[in-house]
């Protein structure tokens, strides 16, 4: 690319002589013009220089200012960004630490409570065991007594069951003088044969022969206490069951009628009849069935329950 004159101060230090050495000049004077206008124009073109030097210095200097500017912008604008993410955590970190201080508050509240409630369990366990020591010597000294009744009424069953043993003996004496009598579990039993108490043919009615047997019978029972009087009717085998059955009724009603005559009380004496079913001895010889032909009266004490004594030392 090719030079302009302008803009080579020799070249337009020559033009401009030439020009004014063409104007008619004289030479001396010519070149005192041209210098003076040359001067004139390189102070212009200097100024013009440090003008456009400084605008671009300027240019320069507020291009690297802009970019400063422009790096402190974009550093600010990474740390807010880093401030409002560390900002973000933060909070974060506030929102954890509260819910953490939330759960912590609700754990020493329920821990709290189950101090109470494990102190009222202490305090209520305490209780109880006051009132259970309290039931338990209650207890031991209730125990003790009924130990003590128990053993007391012990010793009064036994006086009494000596006094029952007594009078039964007594009264088994006194019967086996008047007839066949034998001690049972139950009491006593007395066997009223053919050789003791005879009814005619197909009756039932007490002979006057044998209602003296019955008298003193009677007159014993009387004297005694405590005991309930049972009446048994048997026959022998000849007839028919029902015949026998209601045979053995008769009778022994007759004989309770009797008693009841003599004094004692209808209320302990019972009636049961049992035909041929129970013959005392086997066997259908005279002998035999007049042996089967039998009135029982089954004394019972009612004071002793032999009864359940015989049946608790059965194995």
């Amino acid at each position: 690319m090719e030079k302009s004159l302008t803009d080579d101060p020799e070249q337009t230090q020559v033009a401009g002589y030439s020009e004014i050495h063409s104007r008619g000049s004289s030479p001396g004077t010519a070149y005192r013009g041209f210098m003076t206008d040359w001067k004139q124009k390189s102070e212009a073109g200097r100024t013009s220089w440090q003008l456009n030097a400084l605008l671009a210095l300027g240019l320069v200097l507020a291009g690297f200012v802009g970019f400063l500017v422009y790096q402190h912008f974009e550093n600010l604008e990474g740390r807010i960004t880093s401030l409002q993410g560390q900002l973000q955590e933060a909070l974060e970190r506030v929102g954890r630490a509260s819910e953490q201080s939330q759960a912590a508050l609700e754990r020493a509240t329920q821990a709290e409570q189950n101090a109470q409630q494990a102190a009222l369990g202490r305090v209520q366990a305490e209780q109880a065991s006051v009132e259970t020591a309290a039931e338990a010597a209650q207890a031991r000294q209730e125990a003790d007594l009924a130990t003590q009744q128990a053993e007391l009424a012990r010793e009064e069953a036994d006086r009494i069951r000596e006094r029952r043993e007594v009078e039964i003996e007594r009264l088994q004496r006194a019967l086996s003088r008047i007839a066949e009598t034998e001690r049972t579990a139950l009491g006593l039993v007395m066997r009223l044969g053919s050789d003791s108490i005879r009814f005619d043919f197909d009756r039932a009615v007490i002979r006057p022969e044998d209602r003296e047997l019955l008298s003193r019978i009677a007159g014993v029972l009387l004297a005694s206490y405590g005991f309930r009087i049972h009446v048994y009717g048997h026959t022998d085998d000849v007839g028919t069951e029902q015949y026998n059955q209601e045979l053995s009724e008769r009778r022994a009603g007759a004989v309770r009628d009797y008693f009841v005559d003599s004094g004692i009380d209808t209320e302990i004496i019972s009636i049961r009849g049992y035909g041929k079913s129970s013959p005392r001895v086997p066997g259908t010889n005279p002998e035999e069935r007049a042996r089967n032909r039998r009135v029982e009266i089954g004394i019972v004490d009612t004071v002793i329950d032999y009864q359940g004594e015989a049946a608790s030392r059965t194995p």
